[in-house]
């Protein structure tokens, strides 16, 4: 099932300008020509958890790079393990082949292999007569509120997400892969913002996903400010181990290596926040550009690729740190207060006190 129309802002519509680009129409990674998001949101039950059974409150994100047939029209792609206490699926042949061939889901931790088992599925029924694939699965921990033993995301909602996604999608907070995570001791979830490079470089858009479960509420800054210092949660944290995963879409024509130094600046704008990847987290970095397609046929011949020079990356870089910054404060903004196993309940973070402890250091700021 589906959330009600989230109602809760976003960072800009509270007067929180992250950074100094432009963003994209939507600010979302779906600014980025082709790529698509879809979410399905599982949410079941109330009260004492009883395994198997719930309460539930979890999902699965899908994030399509572009809507032709990915295993024959690969991407470059890179990835950027920034603490690696995680359970992904694929990652290593991302790393080694500098592409990815599926779309990349997002779930709770032990429904890893139920997702790629579905991925599978849906990908063999595009692509008949091949038997290998290496479906892309990145998650979090969701314990805290889900009946996570209990394995709720199933084969259809990984088909139902993946058919859903589209490329106006800009649903933030408890949705999909969302439901059941915490940011900063404050409920957790999906979010997202895009950036546009200069008109020199090329017509270009980078946009960030993260889902976002991770942070201790005393560390979290929004746009500098140490928010946590003055506003923590009075009841239910989550532990601070946490994770992260972060996923970063272009259409830029940019290479394997050059993805690889673009997703490493991805971990400036989560440290900008706040986070400090403890011993127990699991950050990853997954990053795709559609800037130049790679067939799978055996039987082409060399295909020569233009990229982006070199001294041009600065500007990725810097827009990068700014969308992945932006796209976790979203992601806490958007969230709303969650109960789920054993009533454990994470709250929203308040708006209005955010909003009074941003206007307060502004003012601080003018009066210096």
């Amino acid at each position: 099932m589906d959330t009600k129309k989230n109602i809760r802002p976003r960072a800009r519509d509270i007067g929180i300008t992250i950074g100094s680009m432009p963003t994209g129409a939507l600010n979302a990674i779906t600014d980025v020509p082709g790529v698509k998001v879809g979410h399905v949101t599982l949410i079941e039950g109330e009260g004492k958890l009883i395994q198997g059974k719930g309460p539930i409150r979890t999902g699965v994100t899908a994030i399509v790079p572009h809507g032709g047939n990915i295993f024959t029209e690969k991407v470059c792609a890179a990835v950027h393990i920034i603490n690696a206490f995680g359970k992904s699926v694929g990652l290593p042949q991302v790393i080694e082949l500098g592409n990815i061939e599926t779309p990349i889901m997002l779930t709770n931790t032990l429904n890893v292999w139920t997702v790629a088992d579905a991925v599978v599925d849906y990908i063999s029924q595009q692509n008949k007569g091949v038997y290998s694939f290496n479906p892309i699965v990145g998650e979090c921990n969701d314990s805290g509120l889900n009946d996570i033993l209990g394995r709720h995301v199933k084969r259809e909602h990984v088909f139902q997400a993946l058919e859903k996604a589209n490329e106006t999608n800009v649903a933030e907070g408890n949705v999909g892969a969302g439901v059941g995570m915490t940011g900063f001791g404050w409920k957790g979830g999906i979010g997202t913002a895009a950036r546009l490079l200069p008109k020199d470089l090329g017509d270009f858009t980078l946009g960030v996903l993260v889902l976002t479960n991770t942070g201790e509420a005393s560390d979290l800054r929004i746009n500098g400010i140490p928010v946590g210092r003055e506003l923590t949660p009075g009841s239910y944290t989550e532990s601070i181990s946490g994770s992260i995963m972060i996923i970063v879409g272009a259409n830029a024509p940019l290479s394997s290596r050059q993805l690889g130094r673009i997703a490493k600046r991805a971990a400036f704008g989560l440290a900008r926040t706040g986070a400090t990847a403890s011993h127990g987290s699991g950050d990853f970095v997954i990053a795709f550009s559609t800037g130049n397609r790679i067939s799978d046929s055996s039987k082409q011949s060399a295909t020569r690729h233009d990229f982006i020079p070199e001294p041009q990356l600065s500007s990725f870089f810097r827009a990068v740190i700014e969308a992945t910054e932006e796209a976790i404060i979203n992601s806490i903004l958007k969230a709303e207060t969650m109960v789920g196993r054993d009533g454990n309940t994470c709250i929203g973070i308040p708006i209005e006190k955010v909003i009074a402890i941003i206007s307060k250091y502004r003012n601080l700021g003018s009066n210096e």
